[in-house]
């Protein structure tokens, strides 16, 4: 019997999965069950957007992966600040001794669970920004993951996220609009917009035989054709996940996921930029120290990091792989041997492209120091997305200011975070203004859509 089988042997969602939603605050479970809802609507609509693959430039180019770790990660018990002489104190039984961190120097150490990230470190392929935060500092999951995706200002929203945005910023022709960006597993609002994107999630659903194919075409083609169009699309790009061996193995979810993304991505036809969500990340109790819950998130994403390593392959020298997070968690822990939503947090960059080291500053953990009792912002979140853009996708900064993350004048692009600067970068000369927000907003795309 597989391993997520019933003793009927059917197939069942991996049991970490139903765990995961037993924890964190209400707030965080029903945001899960929101974005997995949508990813399973989402999902197959978008992989219908698959460009013609064959008119797409093969050379080699810069891979773009972001990985969104949803509930709000602890940065503090992720990247340690042994130069904080309040680090003991305030964390107090949640405490990383020392000795049993993995040292990054003599001012921070990373988290025992990160063997393969420190590995990594030590080659030069990863970069740490410790607190880094979002415009937003409300501390909501709702609103704080929208503002990380939406790219804007903390009193802004908007349905569009800057990712495809930027997507939609790109000159006609550009290889990483041509080909798209990737969605894994759920619909994020970063890739949300006009500009149409692939969709596919390792699932344990049984595939559709070509009977059923062809009677649904037969259905669809007569009664509605362009849904017809889509969903033939949709196929295709199946087609092309399954040509590349995303989704095989016995991996969980969230290894599966990196695998496939890997996989896709290292493909000469295959999507430039991608996003991936994991969730878990609410450690309201228990939430343990080198043992416990979220040490085994840790391990986690430390293996399926170690896994993408291996899948790009010499594609691996030309990416970046930013792992971020909607907000950190308190300085202090609380009674139940937890932490609960804080303010800053740390950004992960790994990747053969990526300027290793830590990156911005340490603003302590005294009183003075902190931001309303929690870790006070250093970097703000779209200065190390902008900095990433910029030099490693080659992305003129009037596009950054201007379409992807406007009104973030306050927060210039963090430099020195790409190896090779502008190595796999992309000339914009015919770059076209895209729609402003007011004119990708529901209702103005509703009425141009209906001549109105």
């Amino acid at each position: 019997m597989a391993d997520h089988e019933d003793a009927n042997g059917l197939p069942q969602p991996d049991p970490r999965l139903a765990a995961a939603a037993t924890e964190g605050c209400a707030e965080s479970r029903l945001l899960m069950s929101r974005r997995s809802l949508m990813g399973i609507t989402a999902a197959l609509f978008s992989a219908a957007f698959l460009p013609d693959l064959a008119r797409a430039d093969t050379d080699p180019e810069a891979r773009l992966l972001v990985v969104v770790l949803r509930g709000g990660m602890d940065g503090i018990n992720t990247v340690i600040p042994k130069l904080d002489p309040r680090y003991r104190e305030v964390r107090r039984q949640l405490a990383i001794p020392f000795a049993d961190t993995l040292s990054l120097g003599s001012d921070f150490a990373l988290h025992p669970g990160l063997a393969r990230v420190h590995r990594l470190y030590g080659r030069g392929e990863v970069a740490l920004v410790p607190a880094a935060a979002i415009p937003l500092r409300n501390r909501s999951h709702f609103e704080c993951q929208d503002n990380l995706e939406n790219g804007l200002p903390a009193n802004i929203s908007n349905a569009t996220g800057w990712l495809n945005r930027l997507l939609g910023a790109l000159p006609a022709g550009d290889p990483i609009r041509e080909r798209r960006g990737l969605e894994v597993g759920d619909a994020p609002l970063i890739l949300r917009g006009p500009e149409p994107v692939l969709g596919w999630s390792p699932t344990w659903f049984q595939k559709s035989d070509e009977g059923t194919v062809e009677r649904l075409r037969a259905a669809y083609g007569a009664l509605d054709p362009a849904l017809w169009d889509s969903l033939a699309r949709g196929l295709e790009a199946d087609r092309l996940a399954l040509d590349s061996g995303a989704g095989g193995g016995d991996l969980g979810p969230l290894r599966q996921g990196f695998v496939g993304a890997a996989r896709l991505m290292r493909a000469a036809t295959g999507p430039r930029v991608a996003v991936l969500s994991i969730g878990g990340w609410d450690t309201h109790s228990q939430q343990g120290g080198v043992t416990g819950q979220f040490n085994d998130r840790l391990r986690e994403l430390d293996q399926a990091i170690g896994d993408l390593r291996s899948e790009l392959g010499e594609v691996w020298a030309s990416t970046v792989v930013i792992c971020v997070t909607e907000f950190g968690r308190t300085v202090l822990t609380n009674g139940d041997r937890g932490t609960d939503h804080g303010i800053a947090t740390v950004a992960l960059l790994a990747g053969g492209a990526v300027m290793g080291g830590i990156h911005g500053d340490w603003p302590g953990l005294g009183p003075k120091q902190l931001y309303e009792g929690d870790l006070r912002p250093s970097v703000d979140l779209r200065s190390v997305f902008k900095g990433v853009l910029a030099e490693h996708l080659g992305v003129p900064a009037e596009v950054l200011e201007a379409t992807v993350f406007p009104e973030s004048a306050a927060a210039p692009a963090l430099a020195g975070l790409i190896a090779r600067p502008g190595r796999a970068g992309h000339a914009l000369a015919a770059y076209v203004r895209p729609p402003s927000l007011a004119e990708t907003a529901p209702i103005a795309l509703y009425r141009r859509s209906h001549g109105l």
